[in-house]
């Protein structure tokens, strides 16, 4: 049903599917519900949290509503905790302007169909539409539901040149402005672990 295309039409969802739309949040329904009215629930529920405020940033940004949502869902994927979604998202926004690739391995993991948990050097070769080590520019669509904090970021990013960021394993990141700083700090969090 997060297919349907008179769903989606009916929804104002310019997409192929509900995925990003549908808001996580707690919902309250009795056991009659349908599973129409659950997803048009959820749905009214991003679009209550899609500030226009968020939507006027993001056209600013050169982002439509589907972009937007797309590059929330990757900031939610990405990020470890809330207070570094604005830096998360200037990265991405930063590389966007630049032209070069997302480098998102979430993405990544998004359009492994054998995915088993272990990202590797192959999955990071593999040409889909979602990887982003591949293809320059945002994947086809979101690859999660993006919280009212990852919605938020990626309208506002924060105002650093940050193109870079790895995980130091405490889900927390260092950023870098430099692949040089980039690279000592790969070797440092990811490859002495």
């Amino acid at each position: 049903m997060a297919r349907d295309p008179a769903l989606l039409n009916k929804l104002g969802i310019a997409a192929g599917s509900l995925e990003g739309y549908l808001f996580p949040e707690t919902y309250t329904y009795t056991t009659d519900a349908t599973l129409r009215e659950l997803l048009t629930a959820m749905v009214e529920q991003f679009r209550k949290q899609l500030t226009p405020e968020m939507r006027a940033a993001g056209k600013e940004r050169g982002l439509n509503e589907h972009q937007l949502v797309t590059l929330a869902s990757i900031i939610q994927k990405e990020a470890g905790n809330v207070a570094e979604m604005p830096l998360i998202s200037a990265v991405f926004h930063n590389r966007l302007k630049l032209g070069m690739p997302l480098q998102s391995a979430p993405t990544v993991i998004y359009g492994v169909s054998d995915f088993d948990g272990n990202l590797t050097r192959r999955h990071l070769q593999e040409e889909t539409p979602y990887n982003t080590y591949r293809r320059r520019g945002l994947p086809p669509g979101p690859i999660a539901s993006p919280g009212a904090e990852a919605l938020s970021a990626a309208a506002f990013p924060a105002d650093v040149k940050y193109l870079y960021f790895v995980s130091r394993g405490d889900g927390t990141h260092e950023f870098n402005t430099s692949l040089q700083g980039h690279n000592r700090a790969v070797q440092r969090y990811q490859l002495r672990r």
